[in-house]
Order: structure tokens, then C-alpha cells, then sequence
């Protein structure tokens, strides 16, 4: 274990940003995390005088978050990690969800992740230290029906993830994506958003996916303790990579979707070459 550092922590009252908090504390770390009530900020800081404070942030609440950011850092001091993980998942067939679903898909995933990113990047690059942890999904590199906005979501944050550590490595500064599998979070129990079923064609191919996947809710084989203690472990490496996937479940999957893109490339490749001058 180095020295003990500060992480900025989005929403942490559940799922991964509550278990790395708690483990980040116990480990020695100080933790500030984003909550959106009083209540929950109180739980919060309950957990240590010295080392948990809470922040009251919707993260798209965009005008408020730089000031927030600067508040913290004159308050706290310098923020060594910042890690976006407030998100949650939309579930729904393409063809039945509104497009405004898909607007608060990406406003909390992609845009929340990226403006608490903007007002931080700045102290991070004058300082020339600072790491920023981006929580994705298996689902930001594979897809699987019903999940078309949550996909589209987290491949977009590990698009700008990836450009953006490229931007920040002449800094000293690190961006990881950190994409689970299947954990035993709220992710497809009570934060998940279900838009309902209307078009009868899907009936066939669909319900069966999101019956199991509301059967398989809380027996997920991921345990979200053990994916905070390798954050931790992430936190502390001198040299991180730009993406970690969390789970065997994730790692089977994207395994199987980059050889498959391997194949796909060689078997047209003479279409692909056909168009050079």
C-alpha cells in the first residue's frame, strides 16, 4: 500500500462508487462522494470524521459541477483519482424506446461523466499527476439485445476515454476505463430503467433476455467488493493500463467478439485493400 491519496467518487450510495468508497476508507484513503440527498450524505460521512466527505451532485446538473469541483479541491485539498461511476442502465428494444430515453441515457453516462471530467482535468494538469477512472461495461466493447442506449452509451465513454489518455499522457496524467461483466450491483435490479413492451414481433427473441436477466438479478457472479479491492490495487500501480476489464464473464465475452473481428477482417480483406488509389 503507497501513501494514502484522495478520490472524487460519483454516486456512491450504491453499487461500485459505495463499495470502492468503503474499501478506499478502510484502506486509508480519503473519499469524497456524490449523493443526491441530505440523508445519504449524512449515512455517508458517518463512516469516518476525517476521511468521508459527502457532495450533494446530480452529475447533469452541469452549471453547478465546476463549482463544486473547486470547492472540493479548496476544501479538501488536491484530488489524486477521480473516479466517474454514477450511471445507470436502460433496457429496452430499439424500435419501442423514445428518443428521450436514449437524452438521459447518454446526459447521466456519457455528458455527467464528462463534465465532472472537464472541471477536474485542469487541477489534474497543473499539478501534473492525477488519475481518472471511468466506469464502462463489458457492454462498451460487446452487445446484446435490449441494451442498444446503454451500449451506445459506454462505447462513447470509451471512445473519449481512449482520446483523452492519449491528451493527458504527456502530463503524468492516467485515464482507465474499468469495464465489469455481470456484478451483484443495482444494475439490473432497481436502478435499471425498463421501457415497456408494445411490439409483439420482438416477443420471441426478447422476453426471454429480459426474464433472465431479471431471474439472474443479485446472483450475478461478479462480488463488487472484490472489484473495488482491484480498483485499489489499479489506484496504486505506477503504470495503469487505458482499460481493465472486471470479470471472467467479461473477459469470455470481449475474448470472443475481438476474434471474431479478427476473422471478419481477413475475410474481407481484399474488399477492405480495393479501395486505395
Amino acid at each position: 500500500m503507497n501513501h494514502s491519496k484522495t478520490l472524487f467518487i460519483t454516486g456512491i450510495s450504491s453499487g461500485f462508487g459505495k463499495a470502492l468508497a468503503l474499501e478506499a476508507l478502510a484502506a486509508g484513503h480519503s473519499v469524497i462522494g456524490t449523493v443526491r440527498n441530505h440523508e445519504a450524505l449524512q449515512a455517508f460521512e458517518a463512516l469516518s470524521n476525517e476521511r468521508a466527505h459527502g457532495v450533494i451532485l446530480d452529475v447533469t446538473d452541469f452549471e453547478r459541477i465546476d463549482s463544486v469541483i473547486a470547492d472540493v479541491e479548496s476544501r479538501h485539498g488536491p484530488v489524486d483519482v477521480l473516479v466517474n461511476n454514477a450511471g445507470y442502465g436502460h433496457e429496452g428494444i430499439f424500435e419501442e424506446s423514445p428518443l428521450q430515453e436514449m437524452r438521459r441515457q447518454f446526459d447521466v453516462n456519457v455528458f455527467g461523466a464528462v463534465a465532472v471530467t472537464k472541471a477536474i482535468v485542469p487541477y489534474f494538469r497543473q499539478r501534473r499527476t492525477g488519475h481518472i477512472i471511468n466506469i464502462t461495461s463489458m457492454g462498451g466493447t460487446i452487445t446484446m439485445p435490449g441494451i442498444a442506449y446503454y451500449c451506445g452509451s459506454k462505447f462513447a465513454l470509451e471512445g473519449i476515454s481512449d482520446t483523452l489518455s492519449k491528451e493527458l499522457a504527456p502530463f503524468n496524467i492516467f485515464v482507465t476505463t474499468v469495464a465489469p461483466g455481470s456484478f451483484r450491483t443495482d444494475w439490473a435490479g432497481r436502478s435499471m430503467q425498463r421501457t415497456p413492451r408494445s411490439i409483439a414481433d420482438y416477443d420471441a427473441s426478447f422476453d426471454p433476455v429480459r426474464q433472465a436477466r431479471e431471474e439472474k438479478n443479485g446472483k450475478q457472479l461478479g462480488d463488487p467488493q472484490k472489484a473495488a479491492q482491484a480498483m485499489l490495487k489499479l489506484i496504486d500501480s505506477a503504470n495503469p493500463p487505458a482499460h481493465l476489464l472486471l470479470g471472467s464473464d467479461a473477459l469470455g465475452l470481449v475474448r470472443g467478439k475481438l476474434e471474431q473481428s479478427l476473422k471478419d477482417l481477413e475475410q474481407w480483406e481484399a474488399l477492405t485493400r480495393s479501395t486505395d488509389s
